[in-house]
């Protein structure tokens, strides 16, 4: 699948001040007290690219790193999502996140792992080998087991078929293998669904499941879900979630991080400020029309304070 052209909620500015931005931050920082409210205005109307030139510069301008000074001054989650807004290589140091250390943060390897194009694979892996001098793929491995470890590890590959042209009869004739290989069994076959979800391309995986539901009945989504259980269902679901529109699939992840009582802050973060510059608008688009309410309301409602004031401002009103 393509990347698509950027419909981030947070773009460039056209025209910007790295030197001058260093010193609205500086005296934000500096003194007693702290202005939040000055650092959320700056960030936020500034790209991930023009935040590391900012970075630099306040490093050559007072000898001191930003990201210190912020860890220093801030706190809470608020401090968690600005320095989130100002990493490099965000992606990769979520994954290393998740599988270093005591447990493994499998909603983050699915959440990235299975809903990347191609193109953005290849950069994570680079990112991950530039940072840690370690490989992705064997450290995912090394870190899950069984049908799940298969399905990550083939997420790992980056080489999914990237045609736009689609074979309805390959769709036909891949629909009834799905369904023999699960509803119509007793069992279920993963790797003939690790097969074929992890190598077709989006819009043949489209035409395969439109198939699959004439012949079965059922949504894809609801064979997997009542086919598998554990982090193999979850992450085959994300596949065929993703496939079916990549925005739906976050909007109901951000749903899921704050329906019912408490929040997933990590996951709330780790999904706004990774695709704040990439599809953050239709993101809320699809959040509106499949929860009735702007995830801007949702937001506003869940959480308080200078963390919830970033996060609107990254949001930004419908």
């Amino acid at each position: 699948m393509a990347s698509p052209a950027c419909r981030g909620t947070i773009v460039p500015a056209p025209s910007y001040d790295a030197e001058a931005d260093a010193g609205v931050l500086r005296k934000a920082m500096k003194g007693i007290g702290t202005d939040e409210d000055a650092i959320i205005n700056l960030l936020v109307k500034r790209s991930n690219a023009q935040r590391q030139e900012i970075s630099k510069k306040f490093k050559v301008m007072y000898g001191k790193d930003l990201i210190k000074e912020l860890k220093s001054e801030l706190g809470g989650n608020f401090e968690n999502a600005v320095l989130a807004l100002m990493e490099t290589r965000y992606e990769a140091k979520l994954l290393r996140r998740a599988i270093k250390g005591a447990g493994t943060d499998e909603e983050c390897l699915i959440e990235i792992l299975c809903t990347r194009s191609n193109a953005e694979i290849q950069q994570i892996k680079q990112a991950y080998k530039a940072e840690y001098r370690r490989d992705l793929e064997k450290d995912v491995a090394g870190d899950t087991s069984g049908h799940f470890k298969r399905l990550l590890v083939s997420m790992c590959q980056g080489a999914r078929e990237e045609s736009d042209v689609v074979d309805a009869d390959k769709a036909q004739r891949e629909a009834q293998e799905l369904y023999q290989a699960g509803e119509k069994q007793w069992g279920t076959d993963e790797s003939k669904f690790n097969q074929i979800l992890a190598l077709r391309s989006f819009p043949q995986l489209r035409a395969t499941f439109d198939a699959y539901v004439k012949i079965s009945q059922r949504d894809i989504v609801n064979s997997i879900e009542r086919e598998f259980s554990g982090h193999i269902k979850d992450g085959m679901m994300a596949v065929a979630q993703a496939v079916r529109s990549v925005p739906s699939f976050f909007a109901h992840q951000l749903y899921r991080s704050m329906k019912g009582a408490g929040t997933n802050d990590d996951q709330l973060i780790r999904i706004i400020v990774s695709r704040s510059e990439v599809d953050l608008v239709d993101i809320k688009a699809k959040f509106l029309e499949e929860y009735h309410k702007t995830l801007f309301t949702m937001i506003k409602g869940d959480v308080s304070g200078d963390y919830r004031k970033l996060l609107l401002a990254v949001v930004g009103k419908d």
